[in-house]
């Protein structure tokens, strides 16, 4: 039993199942920013989608989520867009939602005009569309809003509104124990009351073309034709009557999607066969689907108990995932007798190929699988633990001394192959009907897990953290001569080497380099390189095909390249998926041609199958979903979508947020923007979806941007336009007063210049006056120098007449008194005679009368000095006076003695009674102050 019970659990552990199915985008609540649940969704013209969350209106746009909460507070329970408006229901609320020129929505009540009439508790759970009446479904009426009039009808079965369903035709609900029901002319008409009906929920109605498909939550699909109702048979109906199904959508191709309660979701075909079972376990984020959607592009949204999630039904990209872990990351798959080999680091499973048959675990393969090889018929496993030999289910082991990397072919020798180990390359050579290993190569013992040869038997090597070698194998392939190692091209993370095209490539980080054979040397390859240096490298790993393409891997794409048929130039193809999203293992990457059109391509959980011929897309549209602009350092502000722009000169700063509405998992849009105005040239292509101008100086400007998805550049081109204002300053109308300005200021200084030159001019007259004064002047002073030294010449000529005028006097008086003396000697010989003489002399002597002639001769020669010294020191004598005109003349005492009729003894104390009255100081001479008088 216990032997049972382990074999049992071997196999649950070693089996996997093995549906690939389409890819899954997760939506957590945390990455749309509002509740777990989201109860309906829907679409508008943009493919924008809206969910009725929680937490209110959920927008998003491909890109960016927006969420408007419900205007009471409580859950959205529907949403609905119809033309332009988005119509939402929630607690005792139900109106639309319409989009102001700034890109946000806006609410509207409708219920409010009837607040009324709502019933107490009351959520509206369903809204639908008929012509121009708008239904809100609660859970015991419905309300009819006729748009045109703006009035409202209303329907209220006694046992309330179940669901409610509508098709191009009609309007259904169910109601609980009475049946299928249409309205007519406002009113419910009863169209089906089978037991079915009244026992089980009704989830869905669809239209048939001769009659309805009714589903139930309980029971599976029923068919109704008149009152005829027949059980529509499914694949899944034992599943679906334990799944409680609790939502449905049909979908474009015919089929229809299930969303169950606690089993996800299920694919059914218009025949009700089953495509896919979705489920947590599969890939689901939850097993509750709350709600289902299918958008313009076919996608299936659901709203899950924990979150939202898109499946891409439509793509060419399907994929296997392992959350379970016992598959492991996948570096290898073949397909091989019908069968498709997956190795892993797990070891190696299979299946039959295009089945939905779970993978098989192959016995004693435990570890890490490397790579897979076919050759003459035979099945070659590398392996960690060595090479084994792969049949149908079984793996034998034919060598067991190191891993095994890879098996190359050895030219001319058809039961030969090397294969590429841990330590160096050794030979495995086929004899009778079984491949066996022969021997290691000698001289050779570094890992080889990228090599190829030649035809002459020359052997390249890579070795990751050594570099290039070449050497050359004897004939008999048991050892390796004239090796050599290359200095360049230099060694690298992640690099490869491969033959393509009977040419070796080597690729690392710098590039991708092809041998010349004439001189055994890698020289760069153009083409191929320009990979690496467009987008970012992560791994130089090259793979080649079975239909000779050769595949590379960067940072945004996975590229493949095939040889023309009409040049020696090769063919270039993009694939724009991320390494992101295909979760490869970075210089690990493996790509297996499964069919003419279909690759497997390995990933950390799994694989994805892709269809290269299917690599087509619809055309979709880019647009400026918002564009807000903010002051340095403010908060940002809205502004209008659909005209043109006009921001102040400090609302500078403008953010630009775009999106292409699109939701494939594995492709990116990327984006490509020009600023005219501010750019001159568009910028690289980036998958960022809002770009940020700062600080944009005055002017008109016009952003325009490019998308491109799938590698096509998209149609249309979104253009704004936009003008930031000058300020104030800088306005026409500051120019203008700034001109006026100028204007006055120039005639201000204009009037000032003019006034500066008149008064210049003025004062050059005036100087020009005053220098002809001056000269003037001076000619005057000059004819009065003149005069004066004329008049000086005529006082020089009095002085010198009147000092000989006194030295003739002084002559007379001394010749006068000297007879006076003689006649005095001789008067005793005649006495009367001589006295008459004497008198006669002493009368002619006279001092006074010689005075008063000396006097009227001074004051002609120098005016009124006496006078002046008079006035000067009034105590001064006439005595006084006379000696000053004496020495004023310059005269010695010798000569003033005479005139006096004293001696010079009697000159001189005169003098100095003089200085005396005249108070003079001892160092003032007398004759010098009475000469400056």
């Amino acid at each position: 039993m216990k032997s049972k019970l382990h074999l049992l659990f071997v196999l649950v552990s070693f089996t996997v199942f093995s549906q690939e199915l389409p890819p899954i985008v997760k939506y957590p609540p945390i990455v749309y920013g509002a509740g777990n649940q989201s109860w309906m969704i829907s679409q508008n013209e943009q493919n924008y989608l809206y969910f009725a969350n929680n937490e209110g209106l959920l927008e998003f746009n491909g890109t960016n989520w927006k969420l408007y909460p419900t205007p009471n507070e409580t859950i959205m329970r529907s949403v609905k867009v119809i033309d332009n408006k988005i119509y939402t229901g929630c607690y005792m609320n139900f109106g639309y939602w319409t989009r102001q020129p700034n890109g946000k929505l806006t609410y509207t009540s409708l219920s409010d005009t009837i607040k009324s009439k709502i019933l107490d508790d009351e959520q509206f759970w369903n809204i639908l569309k008929y012509d121009q009446w708008i239904l809100f479904q609660s859970l015991n009426r419905i309300y009819i809003y006729d748009t045109k009039t703006k009035n409202f009808k209303i329907i209220s079965p006694e046992k309330g509104v179940i669901k409610s369903f509508s098709n191009k035709n009609s309007i259904y609900y169910q109601t609980a124990n009475e049946g299928l029901f249409e309205i007519e002319a406002g009113k419910g008409k009863l169209i089906s009351d089978h037991p079915v009906f009244k026992k089980y929920t009704i989830v869905n109605v669809f239209t048939l073309d001769d009659g309805l498909l009714v589903q139930t939550q309980l029971d599976g699909f029923y068919k109704l034709s008149g009152t005829a109702l027949t059980p529509f048979k499914t694949a899944v109906d034992a599943d679906l009557k334990s799944s409680f199904v609790y939502s449905s959508q049909r979908l474009q191709d015919g089929g229809y999607a299930l969303g169950t309660v606690s089993n996800g979701i299920y694919i059914l075909s218009k025949e009700g066969q089953l495509r896919y079972h979705i489920s947590q376990s599969k890939g689901l984020s939850n097993n509750t689907a709350l709600s289902l959607f299918e958008d313009k592009d076919q996608n299936v949204w659901v709203g899950l108990d924990n979150g939202i999630n898109c499946i891409n039904l439509q793509t060419p990209v399907h994929n296997f995932t392992d959350d379970t872990g016992v598959l492991g990351t996948v570096y290898a798959s073949i397909t091989y007798n019908g069968m498709l080999y997956v190795g892993t680091n797990q070891g190696l499973f299979c299946k039959k190929y295009q089945s939905n048959g779970d993978f098989q675990f192959i016995s004693g393969t435990k570890g890490q699988v490397w790579s897979l090889f076919v050759y003459d018929n035979t099945l070659f496993c590398g392996h960690d633990s060595g090479t084994f030999i792969v049949a149908n289910t079984s793996a034998r082991t034919i060598f067991s001394g190191s891993g095994t990397w890879k098996f190359e072919s050895v030219p001319n020798a058809k039961n030969q192959l090397i294969q590429g180990n841990y330590y160096g390359i050794s030979v495995l050579e086929k004899v009778g009907d079984q491949w066996q290993f022969r021997n290691k190569i000698q001289g050779f013992d570094y890992s080889s897990r990228y090599f190829e040869i030649t035809n002459n038997l020359e052997v390249y090597v890579s070795h990751e953290y050594k570099g290039i070698f070449r050497f050359k194998l004897d004939k008999s392939l048991l050892k390796a001569k004239e090796f050599y190692a290359y200095s360049a091209p230099k060694k690298g993370k992640n690099a490869s080497l491969i033959k393509f095209n009977n040419s070796i490539y080597y690729a690392y980080k710098g590039g991708i380099f092809k041998l010349n054979p004439t001189t055994k040397q890698f020289e760069k390859e153009k083409v191929l390189s320009s990979i690496f240096e467009k987008d970012e490298y992560t791994s130089g790993k090259l793979i080649v095909d079975n239909s000779n393409r050769i595949w590379l891997f960067s940072k945004n794409y996975i590229h493949y390249f095939s040889a023309s048929k009409l040049s020696n130039q090769l063919k270039q193809n993009i694939i724009p998926i991320p390494s992101s999203l295909t979760n490869s293992m970075l210089g690990f990457e493996n790509i297996t041609q499964i069919s003419k059109s279909t690759y497997l391509i390995g990933t950390t959980d799994g694989y994805y199958m892709l269809d290269i011929d299917d690599l087509s897309f619809k055309n979709y549209t880019v647009l400026i979903s918002e564009i807000s602009i903010n002051k340095q350092n403010q908060t940002l502000k809205d502004v209008v979508l659909n005209e043109e722009g006009r921001f102040k000169s400090n609302e500078n700063n403008i953010t630009l947020n775009y999106t292409v509405p699109e939701y494939n998992k594995y492709i990116n849009t990327e984006y490509q923007y020009l600023l005219e105005g501010f750019q001159n040239d568009w910028s690289e292509w980036s998958t960022k979806s809002s770009v940020n101008f700062k600080n944009l100086a005055p002017g008109k400007y016009t952003f325009k941007l490019k998308a491109k998805y799938a590698n096509t550049i998209l149609q249309n081109t979104a253009v704004y336009t936009f003008v930031v204002l000058k300020p104030w300053y800088l306005t026409y109308l500051a120019y203008f007063i700034y001109f006026l300005l100028i204007l006055i200021l120039a005639y201000f200084v204009n009037k000032t210049y003019r006034n500066f030159y008149r008064k210049q001019e003025e004062k050059l007259i005036e100087e020009n006056n005053l220098l002809l004064e001056i000269k003037e002047l001076e000619n005057e002073q000059q004819l009065m120098k003149l005069r004066n030294e004329q008049l000086s010449q005529d006082v020089d000529t009095k002085n010198r007449e009147l000092a000989v005028s006194t030295m003739s006097l002084n002559s007379k008086n001394e010749l006068l008194a000297f007879i006076k003396e003689d006649l005095k000697k001789t008067a005793q010989d005649d006495t009367k005679n001589i006295k008459s003489v004497i008198r006669t002399i002493n009368d002619n002597i006279t001092e006074e009368d010689s005075w008063k002639v000396f006097k009227e001769a001074f004051d002609s020669a120098d005016k009124d000095f006496l006078k002046r010294i008079k006035l000067l020191h009034p105590l001064l004598t006439p005595n006084d006076l006379r000696l000053c005109a004496y020495l004023r003349l310059n005269l010695s005492s010798k000569e003033i003695a005479p005139l006096f009729n004293i001696s010079v003894r009697s000159v001189e104390i005169k003098r100095y009674r003089l200085r005396k009255k005249m108070d003079l100081q001892h160092e003032n001479g007398l004759v010098e102050y009475i000469l400056a008088v």
